[in-house]
């Protein structure tokens, strides 16, 4: 017994910002931000909350899989930018869509986090656990940019996805997580600082800082090692794959992977340039867009890749 995608969704807030939109407020333009990243605009959120995209991204995708809130037994959100500290943010999904007898937490694996959380469903599914799970990834990025630093401001957009999984007899083929926190340091967003009345100020909040270069040799490397380990685990090869879906960070990113791998750029299909990194939305938006335009087939095998702040990197092979 291993773990199905049944159903797919996503939603990403209305309000679009330009790479133009941006050059009014840092000392950047549309070109120097393509050229280095593929991304030419972004959606922001003014209205939406994170919980609120995740409910909306898995109302969609509740309703692909033709079930009942009620038969959701598990649901996972992978996010960065909780509403709050807690209540959990998936505790807040539950309440949204009435799931009413899903058990709920969040998992923090920055843009990694959609394909830890879609593992962590399968292991609690193919060990009989649970039956059905929702999974959702879901970051407001926009709140934790310093909208004053040229170099990440441009990068990131907000947004949810989602998917609805259960016990199948053919899905997930295959899977591997990593992380190596020595190198933390090179991907941070600092949370509330300690302050009090011992201390004599208040706390502070932190914001998004990143060693662009450090990042791209960090995935370039990475990535491609870990999806070769899960296609030789499960014996199979690049040519078995239909498509490659990968965090959709910077399109040169994706470029140097798929020449690593030996694949075609055309199996790694690609959405950055009008949503920028919405992190660990990213994976769960592409799947659900591919998914709705009905350029995913029964029975293809898909990889589905992520790497992030932690560090964090993974790989998760599936058949549709």
């Amino acid at each position: 017994m291993t773990t199905r995608i049944i159903g797919t969704g996503s939603y990403v807030p209305e309000q679009i910002v330009t790479n133009d939109d941006l050059s009014k407020i840092v000392d950047t333009n549309d070109e120097w931000i393509r050229s280095r990243t593929g991304i030419g605009e972004r959606r922001i959120a003014t209205e939406d909350s994170t919980s609120d995209m995740a409910a909306k991204a898995a109302a969609r995708a509740i309703e692909q899989a033709g079930i009942a809130p009620e038969e959701i037994d598990l649901i996972l959100l992978a996010t960065s930018s909780p509403d709050s500290c807690f209540p959990n943010g998936a505790c807040e999904v539950q309440a949204k869509i009435g799931a009413i007898h899903a058990a709920c937490y969040d998992i923090s694996a920055a843009c990694t986090g959609f394909v830890f959380a879609l593992s962590t469903a399968h292991a609690f599914i193919s060990s009989g656990i649970y039956r059905t799970a929702l999974v959702i990834g879901a970051d407001v990025l926009s709140k934790l940019v310093d909208w004053t630093d040229r170099g990440t401001c441009v990068l990131f957009g907000d947004g949810a996805g989602a998917a609805v999984v259960s016990a199948d007899e053919t899905g997930v083929l295959g899977l591997n997580m990593h992380s190596n926190g020595a190198k933390g340091e090179v991907l941070t967003c600092g949370s509330r600082s300690n302050g009090n009345f011992l201390l004599g100020r208040k706390p502070e909040l932190g914001y998004m800082a990143m060693d662009g270069q450090e990042v791209f040799k960090f995935a370039v490397k990475k990535v491609p090692e870990c999806i070769s380990q899960v296609l030789e685990d499960t014996g199979y090869i690049t040519g078995d794959i239909d498509h490659f879906i990968i965090h959709q960070a910077n399109y040169r990113i994706i470029e140097s992977i798929a020449k690593r791998l030996k694949v075609d750029i055309e199996k790694f299909p690609v959405n950055m340039e009008h949503y920028g990194n919405t992190s660990g939305a990213s994976v769960p938006i592409l799947l659900d867009e591919l998914n709705q335009a009905g350029k995913l087939k029964r029975g293809e095998r898909i990889v589905l890749s992520g790497f992030g702040a932690g560090l964090t990197w993974g790989a998760l092979l599936l058949e549709w």
